[in-house]
């Protein structure tokens, strides 16, 4: 371990509660299963365990109902210590002790509730509820009843029965969820959802009885000493309902601001709180609960840094905080107590283990896609990672060695073969990789170029040095063809010959060029920028030329832009409109181009001047090589783009499963 990490791995406390090294895993819920009982499942031990194995500290879990009566929720959504206590305590029993055999130190994390940010598959619309009326965050149409005072009463008492459970159970703590992400809590704190005449409502203090009352429930059942921590945003960034403000945009905040969440440390922590997980963010602001790429490294530092030495227990901050020596630095400067890692550990179970061994660049690199963690929630399948299949399906999946080694050719670089050539070699084959061009990386090294987009850089480096380490015979600046394959006598060939930009039949089209030839900087990019094609291609783009001082319009046939191709998950997705607007890039949806000329893009109804127009339409498979030998080799498999143009996650999950069965 380098000197300078030191301080990561020294021991802290919370409460009287030890904990080895100052990481803690980040809680989340997409990950997790419950059953019809809503005990936690075999599968979710797994992955709690796995994430011990690597090294971690501590491990906040996701979300556990405590009540189902006030707000019904759905079967099998979150576990609930309250339904059927002595089946959960079983399966939960089964977890504490596994994870305290790597001396990992584990909280269960109590929610009181949705409240107006329930979503409908998880709270049927007639029972949304708030502290007093408003309407739901994704349903405008919809309002949500006010809570009765008996209710929030009813709600305080069972989260001091969980909490118990949680102790017997073997939990070393819980945390409170949330006075963040405008959940049922989170509303009773804001004077903007809160209008409430009883105790749970009126100035700050008022409205933080509800907060107050649940910590003083628990410490009453389960004792003074019992670690309770709680989820805590420092800023709301709520511009308008429904609307997030930016980072650097002036606004007025409508939620909670610092000054006010300065004042509210000192109300909580004089309650009895042991430590605050500190973020920012409510759901009308989504993007800054669940931070995509487009943010910097620790987006949450600047907040914590104006709440120093107001909190007398320990603060803890994730948020994208994978930069090791960003963490050290925070830690050293007092700004943070703990270091919190959330999709980073969803990415590589063991980032922690393989940062105090010295393997820093062994640590796969998360790339705040959101794409296997929520975006495949959305898609009604368990939340993972997009470049880790086995993230929350350790006990289906996994890579042994082969019974019989076999000869492995793998043509193309990009990150479907890239996968392939490691989990084949991983399993023992012999792997020969062909990549035409002079790197490894493919559609990554296009992807990667903006500033926002370096763990995608990230990625490609570490394949690399995986495809290094593993002895895999990478063959760059070759072009395979079948009498090169043929030299090699394979027993399964992986064709991954990736895609070429969709150019349209436009009069004109020939005075335009691609949009990898402008990210690559194979061709400069001037100042007046036309971008046909408002997909993810070309609004990221689109960012990163206005980034850089470009004026952009993009011109989209669709009725909207980011209607094309995989969706993207909707945290990204409301940040990087938000972005384009905030970087004056201008949009002409619904529009068709009907000439280009050297001067200026004609649609049907305007011409828009300009000095360069970018094609930026799509992609479509290249797959010639596949359809020539697919019937020659004993196994030859289509993957990546040349199978079908779809985003990082379908290229490395096919990937991974056929290598893994090889």
């Amino acid at each position: 371990m380098e000197n300078a990490f030191k301080p990561l791995f020294e021991s802290m406390k919370i409460g009287n509660v030890e904990i080895k090294n100052k990481f803690f895993m980040a809680p989340m819920a997409t990950t997790v299963m419950s059953d019809e009982n809503q005990c936690y499942t075999p599968q979710s031990v797994e992955y709690y365990v796995e994430r011990a194995k690597g090294g971690v500290g501590l491990i906040i879990t996701g979300a556990n109902w405590v009540d189902n009566d006030v707000e019904p929720h759905a079967p099998s959504s979150f576990p609930c210590p309250n339904k059927m206590p002595n089946l959960y305590t079983k399966m939960a029993r089964e977890m504490t002790d596994r994870v305290h055999a790597y001396d990992t130190k584990i909280f269960l994390q109590l929610t009181a509730g949705l409240g107006r940010s329930a979503l409908p598959n998880f709270v049927a619309p007639q029972n949304f509820v708030a502290p007093s009326k408003t309407t739901n965050r994704w349903l405008p149409n919809v309002e949500c009843r006010e809570l009765k005072t008996e209710e929030i009463e009813k709600i305080v008492k069972d989260f001091g029965s969980a909490a118990l459970i949680a102790k017997e159970a073997g939990f070393d703590g819980v945390e409170i969820h949330a006075v963040h992400e405008g959940y049922l809590l989170d509303c009773f704190t804001m004077s903007l959802f809160n209008q409430r005449t009883d105790k749970y409502g009126g100035d700050l203090k008022g409205r933080l009885t509800f907060a107050t009352e649940i910590v003083q429930e628990i410490k009453n059942k389960c004792g003074q000493d019992f670690p309770v921590v709680l989820r805590f945003s420092i800023k709301s960034y709520i511009k308008a309902l429904r609307q997030g403000g930016l980072p650097g945009e002036k606004f007025e905040e409508l939620g909670r601001d610092v000054d006010e969440a300065i004042e509210a440390i000192k109300i909580l922590q004089d309650a009895g709180y042991d430590a605050f997980d500190a973020d920012a963010g409510t759901y009308d602001s989504w993007y800054w609960a669940h931070p995509p790429m487009y943010f910097e490294k620790g987006m949450y530092l600047p907040l914590a840094r104006q709440i120093q030495g107001v909190s007398k227990v320990p603060v803890m901050v994730a948020g994208r905080m994978d930069d090791p020596q960003m963490a050290v630095n925070a830690l050293n400067e007092g700004i943070i107590d703990a270091v919190g890692l959330g999709r980073p550990l969803l990415t590589d179970p063991d980032y922690v283990n393989k940062l105090k061994t010295g393997h820093e660049q062994d640590i796969r690199p998360c790339l705040g896609c959101h794409d296997g963690c929520f975006g495949r929630l959305l898609q009604h399948g368990l939340g993972s990672c997009a470049v880790n299949p086995e993230c929350g399906r350790e006990f289906l999946v996994g890579i042994k060695k082969a019974e019989t080694k076999k000869n492995v050719v793998v043509i193309g670089g990009g990150p479907g073969g890239m996968e392939a050539a490691r989990v084949s070699a991983m399993r023992g084959h012999k792997v020969t990789l062909f990549e035409a061009k002079d790197r490894l990386g493919g559609a990554l090294n296009i992807a990667g170029v903006p500033d926002f987009k370096e763990d995608d850089r990230a990625l490609v480096a570490w394949y690399t040095k995986q495809l290094e380490d593993l002895n895999v015979d990478v063959r760059l600046n070759t072009t395979a063809t079948k009498e090169i394959i043929d030299e090699l006598h394979p027993d399964a060939v992986f064709v991954g010959e990736g895609s070429t930009p969709a150019i349209p039949k436009i009069p004109g089209v020939e005075n335009a060029v691609l949009a990898q030839e402008v990210m690559l900087e194979e061709v400069p990019a001037k100042d007046n920028i036309v971008v046909i094609g408002g997909g993810l291609v070309g609004c990221e783009l689109s960012l990163h030329l206005a980034k850089h001082g470009k004026h952009v319009t993009i011109v989209e046939a669709l009725p909207d832009i980011l209607k094309s191709g995989a969706p993207l998950p909707p945290m990204n997705e409301f940040m990087l409109r938000d972005l384009l607007a905030f970087n004056d890039v201008k949009i002409k949806a619904n529009e068709q181009v009907t000439e280009i000329k050297a001067d200026s893009v004609v649609l049907n109804d305007e011409t828009i001047a300009c000095n360069q127009v970018v094609l930026a339409i799509g992609y479509r498979s290249k797959h010639s090589l596949f359809d020539q030998i697919k019937y020659d080799y004993p196994e030859v498999f289509n993957v990546g783009d040349s199978r079908d143009v779809r985003n990082i996650r379908g290229a490395i999950w096919d990937s991974y499963e056929i290598a893994r069965n090889l």
